[in-house]
């Protein structure tokens, strides 16, 4: 459905570095340099950081949330363990399953260094 995702940060370089963490426990590289951003890239799609290029502050969307595939909740714990270790904070509940309208899914939830909210999401078959 998207080609890609990007975010405005404060520090590129801290943000380049949390991601690279919580990302590489998906399996993607570390980000590729372009244009005073960062872009990681998967088969289906890619998702961005950068300083915003009007000059203005990077702010966070409130009520906007970000969701990472993965596919196990080991690596769903690791997704969120690199980012604690990496400058993430906690959100939400502590990862785990959840049972909704959906079906079982397996959440975890962090705000990376900026405030932005990600999660990473394994649903069983």
């Amino acid at each position: 459905m998207f080609s890609h995702v990007m975010v405005g940060v404060k520090d590129l370089e801290v943000s380049k570095k949390f991601y690279d963490a919580v990302l590489g426990t998906l399996g993607l590289p570390p980000g590729v340099a372009n244009n005073q951003r960062y872009f990681y890239r998967s088969p289906t799609g890619s998702f961005g950081i950068t300083t915003p290029i009007n000059g203005e502050a990077a702010t966070v969307g409130n009520g906007s949330t970000i969701g990472f595939k993965t596919t196990s909740p080991e690596q769903a714990d690791a997704f969120h363990q690199a980012g604690v270790a990496n400058g993430g904070v906690t959100c939400e509940d502590p990862p785990g399953w959840r049972e909704g309208p959906s079906g079982k899914l397996y959440l975890a939830y962090l705000r990376d260094p900026d405030g932005h909210k990600i999660c990473v999401l394994y649903r069983p078959t």
